[in-house]
């Protein structure tokens, strides 16, 4: 497993933007699949965005699909999340995920490794 360190999160209004990033540390950073999930408070922990390790596969949730992207750079062991055109649903707590194994992206159960969260509140 791999350490994972997010930041980036605030408050902003709605139709803002802000810059998501997570940076691993423990051991290789190599072949492992990176992802973004969001907690809302009542909610289940769900689905953002993940990339897979060459960076060339990325896969996003309905909501987010045309206002997220998600990215990495493996030579600074580190995967962003930017954040377009935010709206108020937006508004979670923001847990970088990372496994090296990962055959189904979009569940939760399928990674090892996750971040503290950070907060990402947008204000209508």
């Amino acid at each position: 497993q791999v350490q994972l360190v997010e930041s980036g999160g605030g408050l902003v209004q709605a139709g803002g933007s802000l810059r998501l990033s997570c940076v691993a540390s423990g051991r290789t950073f190599s072949g492992y699949t990176m992802a973004w999930f969001r907690q809302a408070p009542g909610k289940e922990r769900g689905f953002v965005a993940a990339i897979r390790w060459s960076g060339g596969s990325t896969f996003y949730a309905d909501s987010v699909q045309g206002r997220f992207t998600i990215s990495r750079d493996n030579a600074k062991n580190t995967v962003y999340l930017q954040m377009n055109s935010l709206k108020p649903e937006d508004t979670a707590v923001y847990y970088c995920a990372a496994d090296p194994i990962v055959m189904r992206y979009s569940s939760r159960y399928e990674y090892r490794s996750w971040g503290q969260g950070t907060q990402v509140t947008v204000s209508s």
